[in-house]
């Protein structure tokens, strides 16, 4: 915000005390028979920038009032004791070096009074409306300022409730998947190594896109695929899998993990529970500019899940809602004869570049 004299004479307050003055110039100019009306606006336009300057000086000094003092009031009564003062300067350079003082000739001791109590009428009544414009336009500032503010916290405190979020992500589904490779070494299934090898090259390329705010629908279904290859070699006579997405979808913007927490649900609580396995089934689709995620399997079912679909599907609802600001949807239900699908329906945004 501009300070010093760059504030009292910015464009805006000049224009206006030039044009109240002009026309209060041109409604009194009828009284000065022998004046030019152009001579007589003049003259008030010298004297509004007068009042301006005295607007502006009170309107920044002194810095410190007492308490008693209002700056409004001081304001408002320099305006008007300068108007006299100023309309004085102004009959005194546009009569010197005249034989007849401008104080004894009636005409121009008319025009003085004139001036000034036409001048001391309105020009505070001016200031006062400048200050409530003024107050009316800090207390806008100020409201857009606290709404900016209101709005940067709840954009940080959002973000670190998905960061949050994400972090619990994170352990879940590391300590899943290493159980599943404690269970194969166990056993002392041959498999363990290669499915070891195929965990850590896994993860190398998984875990960074964790700390991703967002991810795309593509990557997911990489990181889906490699995911059920990995499950696939743990029990390859129980697992059967196909992915299935749009074109449209790769590109399209979702939290990290969307697609892994509905495929590891299934798994957990779908297949592994079953003594005959199942199939797992993923498709993607976009219409009307929404996408739908489907995760559907053959497993027990939701009423023969042991332990319940546990917290992943739970903290992955919540991370939803934070993202696409409540306008996404998580919803599982029973199949029959037995099995179970999770569908999440959100906004098909692109992914920014």
């Amino acid at each position: 915000m501009p300070h010093g004299l760059a504030q009292m004479l910015a464009l805006r307050r000049v224009m206006i005390a030039l044009g109240v003055s002009a026309l209060l110039g041109f409604i009194i100019s009828p009284g000065f028979t022998t004046t030019p009306t152009g001579e007589v606006m003049a003259r008030d336009m010298a004297v509004g920038l007068a009042a301006l300057l005295a607007f502006g000086i009170f309107e920044q000094w002194p810095a410190r009032l007492p308490p008693w003092l209002a700056r409004w009031f001081l304001q408002v009564a320099a305006v008007a004791f300068v108007i006299p003062i100023a309309v004085l300067a102004v009959y005194l350079t546009i009569t010197y070096g005249e034989s007849v003082p401008w104080y004894k000739s009636p005409l121009r001791l008319n025009g003085f009074f004139t001036m000034t109590m036409t001048g001391m009428l309105v020009a505070p009544w001016v200031a006062v409306a400048a200050l409530f414009h003024q107050r009316d336009f800090a207390a806008r500032s100020q409201a857009m300022a606290f709404e900016l503010e209101r709005s940067e916290l709840e954009r940080k405190a959002l973000d670190s409730r998905l960061r949050l979020l994400q972090a619990q992500v994170e352990p879940h589904f590391l300590f899943n998947t290493l159980a599943n490779v404690r269970e194969l070494v166990e056993a002392g299934s041959p498999q363990a190594s290669a499915v070891l090898d195929s965990l850590i090259a896994y993860l190398r390329a998984a875990v960074p896109r964790l700390h991703e705010p967002a991810t795309t629908l593509g990557q997911e279904l990489q990181l889906v695929r490699a995911y059920l290859e990995l499950m696939h070699m743990r029990m390859p006579d129980r697992l059967q899998f196909s992915l299935q997405a749009d074109d449209a979808a790769l590109g399209l913007r979702c939290p990290p993990t969307t697609l892994l927490t509905l495929v590891e649900n299934a798994v957990r609580h779908g297949i592994d529970p079953s003594e005959e396995g199942g199939r797992i089934e993923v498709r993607v689709q976009v219409q009307d500019g929404r996408c739908r995620a489907e995760v559907s399997d053959t497993g027990v079912g939701l009423g023969r899940a042991g332990d319940g679909p546990g917290t992943g599907l739970s903290t992955l609802r919540e991370r939803l809602q934070l993202a696409f600001g409540g306008d996404a949807q998580l919803t599982l239900a029973a199949l029959i004869p037995h099995g179970a699908r999770a569908v999440v329906d959100f906004p098909a945004q692109p992914s920014p570049a």
